[in-house]
């Protein structure tokens, strides 16, 4: 594969992936990109055989994103300072590929192929891996929780993360969707985790809940 076509096919995903953001992905064909890029439609079609081709490549980078940012230390013990990290991801994953969750359920039903990893990735992976981290937090003594409580906790997460950014837009309609919405995301699922905060450690969950604004 020469320089130039990893190139064209890297710059396809990424400005498709801006295009997607700031206009919603049912709005931009694969004309829309080519234009943009000023790039011929045959150019793009060399690269992606459809629309449905280019969003799965971006989810591609969203799951990997998430699993290496979400990923525990290998080298140190966590703390929790990585509590509040692993949501900070969270939610600028949520943002940099926000078209993603505006209308979810029709995206997944266009792209059989995207549907089928994406229910694997969270029902599976994802759920494994916020498992883990609460049994470590657990252990640690940071939190307080029955096990069985461990994946409904996990899920009433993931069910806010997921759908912060649809709240906002109809919470807030007049006000734009911003880095700041994701922050207020942050703060939300650091009241769900309040009640199973220990008491050792409240006043430095305290300092970090206030870095978020209401």
């Amino acid at each position: 594969m020469s320089r130039t076509r990893i190139k064209t096919y890297d710059r396809i995903i990424q400005e498709s992936l801006t295009l997607f953001n700031e206009q919603g992905e049912r709005s931009i064909t694969t004309n829309h990109i080519a234009a943009h890029l000023g790039i011929s439609p045959g150019n793009l079609y060399y690269h992606f055989r459809n629309k449905e081709e280019i969003v799965y490549q971006i989810f591609l980078q969203y799951r990997d994103f998430i699993n290496s940012r979400l990923a525990a230390p290998n080298n140190r013990a966590m703390t929790v300072d990585d509590l509040v990290n692993y949501l900070d991801t969270a939610f600028q994953a949520m943002w940099q590929f926000r078209f993603m969750f505006y209308d979810l359920p029709g995206l997944l039903a266009r792209n059989p192929q995207l549907q089928s990893e994406y229910h694997q990735f969270v029902n599976t992976d994802l759920q494994n891996l916020l498992g883990r981290h609460f049994e470590e937090f657990i252990r640690l003594g940071l939190l307080k929780m029955e096990k069985e409580d461990i994946g409904p906790i996990g899920t009433n997460i993931w069910l806010v993360v997921k759908f912060w950014f649809a709240f906002e837009q109809t919470s807030r309609p007049k006000a734009p969707i911003t880095e700041l919405s994701g922050y207020r995301g942050v703060r939300q699922v650091l009241a769900l985790l309040k009640p199973y905060v220990q008491p050792e450690f409240s006043a430095a969950y305290k300092m970090l809940a206030d870095r978020y604004p209401c």
